[in-house]
């Protein structure tokens, strides 16, 4: 069972950070978080702590919690469902002292985020990207045009860079 854990954990682990890598990417294109993302990280995290039953148990009873709390946060519309999903589903498995760690960089993460939204108001309004333009003045471009329709930030980068954080630092 040792051995199975001493390669399971890395390839969870390494699979996690690419799914929240590929979640932040699609939540600035498309301020969308899949269902089925959020399942396969909590099936990885699960993975990461099959191990230690009473881990994969706290982890639950941690995400249940959260995920009430968050409703309460969401039905206020102070956040998004997906971020709501991304949250619980990366909670899911993680042990109680880390789903704080995981909310403590999002917070910091998001407010970075906010503060980069509130710096584009500076900004000149972007025309149009031509075909061909970088990839940073796409992007410009679409965020503008969106922070200028008082869009949501894509609160979903701030969860990736906790997500991330957190399975680093374990």
């Amino acid at each position: 069972a040792c051995i199975l854990m001493n390669w399971i954990v890395p390839i969870a682990s390494t699979l996690e950070i690419l799914l929240l890598l590929y979640v932040a990417t699609m939540d600035i294109a498309s301020r969308l978080i899949k269902n089925e993302i959020c399942v396969a990280l909590a099936l990885l995290g699960i993975a990461r702590q099959i191990g230690s039953p009473m881990q994969v148990a706290e982890s639950l009873i941690a995400a249940a919690i959260l995920f009430v709390l968050l409703l309460v946060i969401y039905t206020r519309g102070w956040i998004g469902g997906g971020d709501v999903k991304l949250l619980v589903a990366l909670a899911v498995g993680l042990p109680l002292a880390s789903v704080t760690e995981l909310l403590t960089i999002t917070a910091l993460a998001g407010g970075v985020l906010a503060l980069v939204h509130l710096m584009m108001r500076l900004l000149p309004h972007p025309k149009l990207a031509p075909a061909g333009s970088s990839l940073a003045r796409r992007v410009h471009a679409i965020e503008r045009w969106r922070h200028l329709r008082h869009a949501p930030l894509p609160y979903g980068v701030a969860i990736a860079c906790g997500g991330i954080w957190t399975l680093f630092s374990k």
